[in-house]
């Protein structure tokens, strides 16, 4: 079985090297220097998951991962920073980023993560149907809504995952841990923060649908409540 192929865009030399030896016995690893080369590389390849710092030359990562984005809608994509702060945290995930990891962290915490996604996106047993949602179409394999006037909007696959999730509990009460362990593996304190971030997004999205609600149960989780017509 061929080694899963990563982008890995790094300006620190010797992180680098260190991160690169640590993964390639386990991946195929496609380094690049800077936002810039790591972009064409992009464009010349099939990858399977990108890790991209965020401060380097040429062009950034936030600039690098939203060009990722609207290429490709479905392939992970993890900052590994060691920007820290929270606004920096939120605004890679608003970009569409799956995950971000704060330097210094451990070579095992990174593996888990890629391997996380890399299984998420070798899942075969996502079903084909599509599901109603109030008067929208939800397309689980693709990640798009569209509206009833043919308007799609593109989710991201944690953004997708999480929609899916709810819908497949609609009108109970979810724990956030179990939110949080189902999509994301992990219950920590930032991917509390993470939730929020999509949470918000979704609500904004069906913000005019009358017959659905993500409701906050204060101390609990959230619930997913879809009113149907009984006529």
């Amino acid at each position: 079985m061929s080694k899963s192929k990563i982008l890995y865009a790094e300006d620190d030399q010797t992180i680098a090297f260190l991160i690169q030896d640590s993964l390639e016995n386990h991946y195929d690893i496609h380094y690049c220097s800077d936002g810039k080369s790591a972009m064409e590389a992009f464009n010349n390849n099939d990858f399977d998951i990108c890790l991209l710092d965020i401060m380097m030359p040429k062009m950034d990562g936030f600039e690098l991962a939203q060009y990722i984005r609207n290429k490709n809608s479905d392939i992970p994509i993890i900052f590994i920073s060691a920007k820290s702060l929270k606004e920096d945290r939120i605004k890679g995930l608003k970009i569409g980023a799956d995950d971000y990891l704060v330097k210094p962290f451990s070579i095992e915490e990174l593996i888990l993560k890629i391997e996380i996604f890399l299984k998420r996106s070798r899942k075969t047993d996502v079903q084909s149907s599509n599901y109603a949602v109030g008067s929208f179409s939800f397309d689980p394999k693709n990640y798009i809504l569209q509206d009833k006037n043919g308007k799609e909007v593109s989710l991201t696959q944690r953004e997708s995952d999480l929609l899916l999730l709810f819908i497949k509990n609609k009108n109970s009460v979810l724990k956030r841990q179990e939110i949080l362990n189902a999509i994301w593996g992990d219950d920590d304190y930032f991917m509390g923060r993470s939730l929020d971030v999509f949470i918000s997004r979704l609500r904004k999205i069906f913000s005019e649908e009358e017959s659905i609600a993500i409701e906050n149960i204060h101390g609990v989780g959230f619930r997913f409540a879809e009113k149907t017509d009984k006529k």
